[in-house]
């Protein structure tokens, strides 16, 4: 299972939501998702925004993690 670590990186580069939602240029709700629910689908397109928004490659913001239902 991924795991999202969104909120992790842009933390350490300085953003909150609402700023990486402007430079990103991702919505404002589907970022704080994104924060708030690590766990949560999300689209290769949004993933590719935010991390060049981050200047970090896709792969830094995913992290994978034991599956619970396991």
């Amino acid at each position: 299972m991924l795991r999202l670590r969104v909120k992790e990186v842009a933390e350490e580069k300085g953003y909150n939501m609402s700023s990486l939602s402007r430079k990103s240029d991702v919505s404002f709700i589907t970022v704080k998702r994104l924060f708030r629910e690590p766990l949560h689908p999300v689209s290769t397109a949004t993933l590719e925004k935010i991390a060049r928004a981050l200047e970090v490659p896709v792969s830094e913001l995913l992290e994978e993690v034991p599956d619970e239902n396991k």
